[in-house]
Parts: C-alpha cells; structure tokens; sequence
C-alpha cells in the first residue's frame, strides 16, 4: 500500500476527491449555524399560527400561566387569542429577511421571540410546550449566529417612494375622515377612522361606516383613487425583484436568498473537462457552487440540480455573491489557464485564507498558478498519464497520490 503522508498535491487531491465524511446528525455545526437558525424561526412562524388558532378556537379561554396574575385580564386574553397569529405572520416575514442575511430582519426578531414567549407563559396549556421549547432553542441560536445577517436593507428610490405614498395616503385617510366625523355614519375615534381607511383601501366595504354629505362621498372617492394607485405601484416596486430573482432561476442562475444562505461549501471556478468528474465526486458529499459565464452550460448544470452562478469567475463582486469567504475551499479548473490565473488572483482578494486548488491544463502554467496564490496545483494530464503507465504494469494506481505530492515514498503490494 501507499504510504499516506504525501506531498502538499497529494493532500489537495485526497481532500478533493475523497473528502472526509462528515454525519450531519452528529456535527454540532449542522445545528447551530446560520440555515438551521432560519429554518428554526420558520418552525417558530408555523407553532405560533397553530398555537393562535387552538386559543381562538376555545370558547372560554383559561389564563393559568404566570404572566395571568401581573397582566390585565382584558388584554391578556385578547393577546392569548389573536397574537399567536399576529406573530406567525410577522415572524414568517422576518423568516424571508433572515435567508437574504438582512440586519434589521434578525434585530427585530431578537426583539420579537422573546415577546412571543409572553403568549405561552400566560395561558400555560400543554399545546404551548413545543412553542416554548422552540423558543428556548431559538433564541441563543439567533445571538450566537448574529455575525451572519450582516446585510443592509437596501431599497431602490422607487420601492421607498411607494411605501411612503401608502403610508402617506392611510395618514391622510385617518386624519380627513377623523374630522369629518360629522360627516359619516360611524366614526366616532381614530380608531373607527384607521378601520374606515384600511377596509376603503383594501376595497372591502363592510358598510358598517358609510359617508352622508356629499363632501365626505369626494373625501372617501379620494381615498380610493390614492390608495388603489399607490397600493399598484407598491406591488409592481416590491414584486418585481422577486419575479425577476425566478427569472434568473429559470435561467440557470441562483437567487439573491440561495447565495446568502451559502457554508461550508465549494466554490468551482469556470467549468471544463475535469470539472465535470470532480462534480460528480463531491456531489454528494458537500454543496457545491459552479460560477460560469456559459448559459448554456449553466442551464444543464441547473437542470441537473448543481447550484450555477452564470457569470464571470474573475470578478470579484461575483466572488462576495458566491460567499466565498465562508467557503470549505475553491477549485479553479477551467480550459483556460490565463482565465484560471485570474480567478486565483480574484479569489485571494476577496478572501485570503480559503483553501485554492487548482488545475492547470498545461505543465508549463502550474507555477505560474501556485504562485498567484493557488495552495496546491494539480496536472490531471499528467496525473491520467502515470495512471496509464501504472495500469499497464499492473500497479496499484491509488499510489500515484504520493508519487504526484512530491517524491513521497510508497510501498507497492
């Protein structure tokens, strides 16, 4: 047999090739990171949404937790009926925020788990244990991955524009119905002017507020116009980058919440004839990340359910969106050694310390590669003509690893 401590080469392929084995269930890691934080805040939205409706459910509500006695019972009860729903949709939108990595999406759910607990606590019924629980859980796992929501709440000037004319248009609502009051047929508090907009914008129209002079008939009109048009535009600033993220997808091309939700993985750079058997090798071992500027090769690697991301591999702004910095490793092996000496040059900008294989297709470019800043470089020509050789001779072509680390010593059977 071969002896196994083998050159730096034969480390880059063995780690490539034949990764260690890693048992999900058993590595704290796969627990404790950032996806398994998102996903436990998205369980955390579906417990408080069942949690809500067995408490709307029940007709006579028992408050036996410890928070009944300090609170008031009035608003207690209203919080154990109507706030496990409430949170739930609350917390599956900050679920959306936390998968594209947003700062504020985890500091208002640090502030918004906890406050969920308070439903629990006060009624205390045995379907309020698993919420608890996951609570429990969940906090410390928000506070320990807090480094990896780092990702500022951009919006474009039209989307901000569109929120502010929505919210400009129900603070007009409120205010012009509130004093006309006189003027329509229940409204008598803010709140009855709040609940006149929204149901008025929402188009709904219960018919229980009903305006009766006619300058409240051109208020309300008013009212419809502004909001319908501001509601439209709203829809068309906030949807469209999520229709266009589909789009991409469609196209072969991950979406804005896939990247941010990227660890622990490897990042290929380019694709070329050893790049397809290096992917069907680690596959199934860990999550890969093929960055290539060719449609249509990126479109079959996405058919095939490899993760693409159609673009060029030497450009490092589409180095930060393949997270490269929180990658396992990175291997450069296209057809194109001068592209391949370019993307080491770019991955070692963006991050220093990540482990670079890479391959050269020519003898004469592996030390140009190694010393752009590749840690190891393989030659699979020349690795595919000692396996030749060996085959011939009958010899065990395993031991070709230490052979190409360096002048290893090996031992034949």
């Amino acid at each position: 047999m071969s002896d196994s401590s083998g050159g730096p080469v034969q480390r880059a392929i063995e780690e490539i090739f034949y990764p260690a084995e890693r048992i999900s269930l058993v590595e704290w890691r796969e627990f404790s990171g950032a996806k398994s934080t998102v996903a436990l805040t998205g369980v955390l939205a579906l417990l408080s949404f069942v949690t809500g409706l067995s408490n709307l459910s029940q007709s006579a509500l028992t408050l036996a937790g410890p928070l009944a006695g300090p609170l008031p019972a009035g608003p207690a009860e209203s919080l154990a009926r109507f706030g496990g729903v409430l949170f739930a949709f609350v917390l599956g939108l900050l679920t959306v925020g936390l998968q594209r990595r947003k700062r504020v999406a985890w500091l208002v759910t640090v502030l918004v788990v906890p406050a969920l607990a308070v439903i629990p606590l006060t009624t205390l019924r045995p379907t309020d244990v698993p919420l608890l629980a996951v609570i429990a859980i969940a906090l410390p796992l928000h506070v320990r991955n807090r480094d990896h929501f780092r990702q500022s709440f951009d919006l474009s000037p039209l989307q901000i524009a569109s929120l502010s004319a929505i919210f400009g248009v129900v603070l007009y609502g409120t205010v012009g119905s509130y004093g006309l009051r006189s003027d329509f047929a229940g409204i008598s508090t803010w709140g009855d002017a709040f609940y006149y907009v929204v149901v008025t914008i929402a188009t709904v129209g219960y018919g229980d507020i009903t305006p009766t002079t006619g300058i409240a008939r051109w208020f309300s009109l008013s009212i419809i116009l502004f909001g319908t048009g501001a509601f439209t535009v709203a829809v068309g600033a906030l949807i469209g980058p999520a229709i266009e993220s589909r789009m991409a997808a469609a196209f072969g091309n991950m979406t804005a919440s896939e990247l941010t939700l990227l660890e622990d993985h490897v990042v290929v750079l380019g694709y070329g004839d050893v790049t397809e058997s290096l992917l069907e090798e680690l596959d199934d071992e860990t999550e890969l990340v093929v960055v290539t500027p060719d449609q249509e090769t990126a479109s079959r690697l996405n058919a095939e359910g490899v993760n693409v991301l159609t673009d060029d591999p030497t450009d490092e702004s589409v180095l930060r969106d393949a997270r490269t910095d929180a990658a396992r490793g990175v291997v450069v092996g296209s057809d194109d050694d001068a592209r391949d000496v370019l993307s080491v040059l770019a991955t070692r900008n963006v991050a220093p310390d990540v482990r670079v294989v890479a391959a050269a297709n020519e003898e004469r470019n592996v030390e140009k590669l190694r010393s752009v800043g590749a840690d190891d470089v393989i030659n699979p020509l020349e690795i595919g003509g000692r396996l030749l050789g060996r085959s011939v001779l009958d010899r065990e072509s395993r031991s070709l690893l230490s052979d190409v680390g360096g002048g290893a010593d090996e031992a034949d059977e």
